[in-house]
């Protein structure tokens, strides 16, 4: 039976009696943006629903007519940590066990354009990815590997022309020449200025860095996709599914027009670009976005002049949310991961990554990681999605979502536009302040029980289960690639070194050449990642971050709060004893750039009273010990994302120590193995407050700790 208006009013009577004669209006819930109803019929859906294909612009429906029928998405699992040997032996072990193809994490010093004995990079070498000083270490990681028959994804931004050349130089040195090498390069740099900050150089050459690498691209890699733009660090920052798909896609349009500036036509390099999201536990929405987002791109390039369909054709790597997982019962992420995994593929992805159970502790074990990828093998043999194309179209409720994250979307798009497009409103920290106080805004809600996480704020265990943890040997793996390093210099070429450098800065200083090109030749001769980095620097400098805190978050939606209220109290009774409200410095040491949890903290005590002073990203423990004693705080709180936390805070310990500072409490958050909280304990620090911690019961435990502080003077 068909329903009409008339049907629909009669059962929206029906259901407004069943709950206590409330209006039905009340009941929609807030969806970051998107307005949800409690049903949905034949008159919710969009007049284009029925007539769309799949295979054909715009896409909604899927990129080619049989999708997974003919060929599924592509296992693609990120991965990588500690020596290049490590990792290529932990690939290979992945390719044989059903693993379709390489997806390279790289560590944080290699990211920030630093060789592993630079002495800013000291607690993160090879500790949240790969460590990559040369062409040599680039050779290893890919040995046995045939890079003529193997896709490799590389999510790099900032060091992605020394990445690059790296690459390319070493699969020649392996007999595969460029134009036979395949995969993708994330090099999508105005999202690490949004989120990530993993920069180098400032917005505008950055991206001239960008259009250098499409334009090689077209000209020697015809199997390579030159970019990968990525909404997935937005949608881990807190962006809303509406601000996920709008940021990300106009940061698309800035790329296609940085590669026009080059002088390419729109059809000769559009094919080759491709987009990356992170999906979340909203099941539909994240379905819905998949659909929108092919739908709205086919419409912007249509408008950039693309005539070619494949110019129109989005195509996506996903990953499952890494802020969904929480170190509270953990074996709670498989379930989670699953759920993500499924709606990746109901949306139409074509390459997948399903994050390993434990990565809300530390790196994935070799046990977590087979979770992982038999989570997406599962999917693909045995619940049979794989055979319908679409299943989920014409569903009055995801064509309705779709329809309204299109609009949504588009409106948000056209909004960054008429600031001046992407490059001049992430200049202007637009985008960044609205994904921050989206996140505050899910923080709150999360802390107060509105949104229920399992395990977390209900329905928690009463004792933790115990998860084996991968441990990186930092120190170790830093001595290794140092003696690599020192090899390298003594039996290099150093005239060839120099002036292969001296050509790169000459090519960077003339804005004409090609970056990457030089590189290039500056990796043939085994100048290091660092060094190439350092030859673009010294005319491009090195950019610093501008750190702003949103405030009032927190006062809002907690303000008939009992115990907000009664915490603002005891602020207030500590101000007027002592004259000042209690501070904190919040601190991001090593090259960590994820700064979400130390910005609602940061957000949240501030709120609640405390005079907060945030850090700048990357100092050093030196730094931080410096502004804590200049700044006589009574608490230092570290953030702590990248495993570097058994370097960086005993040496921040041991400073404060020297500078007679050893009674102010050092607190820690972030993703810490239970096994390291001893010996963090053991090194003095006085609180550690892991994923998915409840911001309100933390700040009366700091409070608990600057009061005791002073009581024990």
């Amino acid at each position: 039976m068909k329903i009409n208006r008339a049907t629909y009013e009669e059962w929206a009577a029906r259901a407004s009696k069943e709950l206590g004669n409330k209006p039905l209006d009340g009941l929609m819930q807030d969806y970051g943006g998107l307005s949800v109803k409690p049903a949905y019929f034949a008159g919710d859906l969009p007049e284009e629903a029925a007539g769309e294909t799949p295979g054909v612009a715009p896409f909604t429906r899927g990129v080619r007519a049989t999708m997974y029928a003919n060929r599924p998405w592509t296992i693609r699992q990120y991965a990588g940590f500690a020596t290049a040997r490590e990792s290529n032996d932990f690939y290979r072990r992945n390719l044989a066990a059903g693993q379709k193809g390489v997806s390279v994490a790289f560590d944080l010093a290699t990211h920030r354009g630093y060789d592993s004995d630079h002495p800013r990079v000291v607690g993160d070498v090879g500790k949240a990815g790969v460590a990559i000083d040369s062409i040599e270490d680039m050779k290893v990681l890919f040995e046995g590997i045939p890079l003529d028959q193997m896709s490799v994804s590389m999510t790099m931004n900032g060091a992605v022309i020394p990445v690059m050349a790296m690459f390319i130089a070493a699969g020649e040195e392996q007999g595969v020449p460029v134009e036979k090498l395949s995969g993708t390069i994330q090099n999508d740099i105005l999202k690490e200025f949004m989120v990530r900050n993993t920069y180098i150089y400032p917005p505008e050459p950055s991206m001239r860095i960008v259009g250098d690498i499409i334009a090689y691209t077209a000209d020697h890699m015809p199997k390579f996709n030159s970019i990968s733009i990525s909404g997935y660090h937005m949608h881990e920052a807190g962006a809303t599914a509406v601000q996920e798909l709008a940021f990300t896609l106009a940061d698309g349009m800035e790329y296609v027009r940085a590669a026009m500036r080059q002088g390419l036509d729109v059809d000769r390099f559009a094919g080759r670009l491709s987009f990356f999201f992170g999906i979340g536990m909203n099941f539909f929405v994240e379905v819905a976005k998949l659909r929108a987002a092919r739908q709205l791109w086919a419409g912007i390039m249509k408008d950039f002049g693309a005539k070619d369909p494949r110019s129109m054709m989005m195509r996506t790597h996903c990953q499952t949310s890494g802020v969904s997982l929480t170190e509270q019962d953990p074996t709670n992420n498989v379930v989670r991961t699953a759920y993500e995994a499924l709606a990746s593929v109901l949306g139409g992805t074509q390459s997948l990554h399903t994050n390993s159970f434990d990565e809300a502790i530390a790196l994935p074990t070799d046990f977590s990681a087979r979770i992982a990828r038999n989570t997406q093998l599962i999917l693909q043999h045995e619940t049979r999605v794989t055979d319908v194309v679409d299943p989920l179209g014409g569903s009055y409720y995801v064509e309705a979502l779709t329809s309204q994250l299109v609009a949504e979307a588009g409106a948000l798009i056209q909004e960054m536009e008429e600031a001046g497009g992407m490059t001049m409103a992430v200049q202007q920290g637009i985008p960044k302040e609205r994904i921050e106080e989206a996140a505050a805004l899910r923080q709150t809600r999360v802390d107060r029980g509105e949104d229920v996480i399992v395990g977390v704020n209900r329905y928690r265990v009463e004792e933790a289960e115990h998860v084996d943890a991968r441990q990186i040997d930092n120190m170790k793996v830093r001595e290794e690639q140092i003696a690599q390093l020192k090899r390298i210099r003594e039996t290099r070429d150093q005239a060839r070194v120099d002036s292969a450098l001296a050509a790169l800065t000459e090519c960077a200083a003339m804005d004409e050449g090609n970056l990457l090109a030089a590189a290039v030749e500056a990796a043939k001769a085994r100048a290091t990642l660092g060094e190439i980095s350092d030859a673009m620097e010294q005319v491009f400098s090195r950019y610093s971050g501008v750190t702003r805190v949103i405030s009032g978050i927190y006062d809002k939606a907690y303000e008939a709060d009992p115990e907000y209220k009664a915490l603002g109290a005891r602020i207030a009774d500590y101000a007027s004893k002592h004259g000042r409200a209690p501070s904190i410095f919040i601190a991001k040491m090593g090259q960590d750039g994820h700064d979400r949890g130390a910005k609602v903290i940061a957000t949240a005590f501030a709120d609640m009273g405390f005079t907060v002073h945030f850090g700048a990203l990357f100092e050093t423990a030196e730094e931080v010990a410096k502004h804590v004693e200049e700044m006589g705080v009574d608490a230092v709180g570290v953030s702590s994302l990248a495993a570097g936390h058994k370097t960086l805070v005993p040496e921040l310990i041991g400073l404060m120590k020297a500078k007679g500072l050893e009674d102010v409490p050092v607190i820690v958050g972030g993703v810490i193995p239970e096994a390291d909280y001893a010996f963090l304990h053991e090194a003095g620090v006085a609180e550690i407050f892991g994923p998915g911690t409840n911001v309100l019961e933390a700040a009366f435990q700091v409070l608990d700790r600057i009061e005791g502080r002073l009581s024990n003077r």
